[in-house]
């Protein structure tokens, strides 16, 4: 197995520190903020040690402050609800006292019921696709900072872009921005461990796809600030994150340095088993502040 998936799968295992209270530890190798996506999944995480082989179907999450890559998240989860076919409960994030996520998340009984869904996008073959590590080092320069350089390490999902990201100099495109994901090794039978490794997964690329309409040399330059605000998924079908899905993620809008994302993800035989949306801050350089509030 990939060590990055192993650290990954060893930090969803939260320890256990009072009724209804975890921690989590952080990626090795972070600075500065924390990366959204496993703040999302360590939530999710919390949320299921407290429902017994429940799978979820959804979750609805706000991003409150910035994370501290280098101090453990509590999470607190509050059990709002035990019904006979639905469990809702919410969580909190905290650093240092104060909240850096909430999520409300519902998990639902197994049922039959109608079945319809959108056809997959066409898209070519993962194994057509360059890997993760091909595709930065051929474009490593492309990188305006250099620190950002160096920290571009392989993550612990498979990542198969069909087109350049807008980060590494890609660019203008129009939607979907299509990517296939997985796991970067076996994951075992585990209904809990599959979601929360993709909703890991899914906070990764949404706002290059917000970005991707303008790319880095629009004529209010590139993303002075770039930062998740909320994020939200509803898992449809069964299925495994260590299999190919296919990420097919689109921008429908952006407006008063906000923009909207939303994704689905699909396996290669075609099946919709999750939908995405976030809307993310996004600041152009050259965009000019809000003028100041006068009292009236």
């Amino acid at each position: 197995m990939d060590p990055r998936l192993a650290e990954l799968r060893r930090i969803l295992e939260l320890e256990e520190i009072d009724l209804n209270i975890y921690r989590g530890q952080n990626e090795t190798g972070q600075t500065g903020r924390l990366f959204g996506g496993q703040v999302l999944a360590q939530a999710l995480a919390a949320a299921g040690r407290t429902v017994e082989e429940i799978p979820a179907h959804s979750l609805h999450a706000y991003f409150l402050r910035p994370g501290d890559s280098q101090h453990p998240v509590l999470y607190s989860v509050d059990r709002i609800r035990d019904g006979r076919s639905f469990v809702t409960r919410r969580v909190v994030a905290l650093q240092h006292g104060r909240a850096i996520l909430n999520m409300s998340c519902s998990f639902h009984r197994e049922e039959v019921g109608y079945e319809h869904q959108s056809p997959m996008p066409e898209a070519p073959d993962p194994e057509s696709l360059p890997s993760w590590t091909r595709m930065i080092r051929e474009n490593l320069e492309r990188i305006p900072d250099p620190e950002q350089r160096k920290s571009r390490g392989a993550p612990p999902v498979e990542m198969r872009f069909v087109d350049l990201p807008v980060f590494l100099g890609g660019e203008v495109k129009p939607d979907p921005n299509l990517l296939w994901i997985r796991a970067d090794g076996p994951l075992p039978e585990d209904p809990q461990l599959h979601p929360c490794i993709l909703t890991y997964a899914t906070d990764m690329s949404m706002i290059d796809t917000i970005v991707r309409h303008h790319g880095r040399s629009g004529p209010l330059g590139p993303p002075a600030m770039a930062a998740s605000l909320d994020h939200a998924i509803w898992f449809h079908r069964r299925f495994r994150a260590d299999q190919w899905l296919l990420y097919a993620l689109e921008s429908p809008s952006a407006a008063g340095a906000r923009g909207f994302a939303r994704g689905t993800l699909y396996t290669r035989d075609g099946t919709l088993i999750a939908s995405v949306a976030q809307e993310g801050l996004v600041r152009p350089a050259g965009a000019k502040p809000p003028p100041p509030r006068h009292p009236a």
